[in-house]
């Protein structure tokens, strides 16, 4: 092992993504990776362990989010450089990942060549110029987003809005909502047909009954309310939709944030 080479942590959902990322790193020669995974529960233990010089992090992960895992990173006392990857173009996304000590922020999809170029100039501090400026030039050399990629960035959009609303990850309401939305986005007549279309469709997906959906869906708005987030809510939408006494029904939650991401181009 050549102890000269940059060592490198992937945290990234999508495993051919994952997998052509670390393909990338190490057909270059000076970068060795140390770590992969889709988990995002296993991150701090694995950069903790490696020590990495570089971690490239995906915001969404299975049982943690990007941001999540920069505040853990963050307690480390020999944490590695890191590169968030995402497909959320909001430059108030952005602040946040950097305030929680990311060193990068890339937008998905992007060119591969570009990000291996960044990882070599983030580690041996040569980046040059603001992060907003850097990511502006680095726009130029992205692909259209089609298929797989759009629905990813579009669960990229709904995962960061469940983070800023204050609906966690662990509840069961939070996958059957997030299904919900997509749905929504893909037919937004199924919004008429709540009842008998959307809360069936997810409960054959994940096994369960149409009544259970619609109670964990409940749930999880709740989760939000009671959490206090109602100000975080409305800044999203732009408007004072909400006050901390008028909860909404779970159609209209889910037309909203469909909406939304139809307006914002999903």
């Amino acid at each position: 092992m050549n102890n000269d080479k940059i060592k490198v942590v992937i945290a990234e959902d999508g495993i051919e993504l994952q997998e052509a990322i670390s393909n990338e790193l190490i057909s270059i020669g000076n970068f060795e990776v140390v770590g992969k995974t889709g988990d995002g529960n296993l991150v701090k233990e694995i950069v903790k362990n490696q020590k990495p010089d570089l971690l490239i992090l995906d915001i969404i992960l299975s049982g943690k989010d990007g941001f999540s895992i920069l505040e853990e990173i963050g307690e480390l006392s020999n944490k590695p450089k890191t590169i968030v990857l995402s497909a959320l173009t909001q430059e108030v996304f952005i602040e946040k990942a950097i305030n929680l000590g990311a060193t990068y922020y890339m937008l998905k999809p992007f060119n591969m060549k570009t990000l291996v170029k960044r990882c070599d100039e983030i580690v041996n501090s040569k980046l040059t110029g603001s992060v907003i400026n850097n990511i502006t030039k680095d726009i130029s050399t992205l692909i259209p987003i089609s298929g797989k990629n759009q629905n990813k960035a579009l669960e990229e959009k709904i995962t960061n809005l469940f983070i800023t609303v204050g609906i966690p990850a662990h509840i069961k309401g939070y996958n059957f909502l997030r299904e919900a939305i997509k749905m929504a986005v893909d037919n937004p007549d199924v919004i008429n047909s709540i009842t008998k279309k959307l809360y069936p469709s997810i409960a054959e997906r994940f096994q369960t009954s149409a009544s259970k959906v619609e109670r964990a869906i409940r749930h999880a708005i709740e989760v939000a309310w009671n959490r206090g987030k109602i100000e975080n809510i409305n800044q999203l939408f732009g408007i004072k939709v909400y006050t901390s006494n008028d909860k909404p029904t779970n159609g209209e939650f889910i037309a909203l944030v469909a909406d939304k991401m139809l307006l914002e181009g999903a």
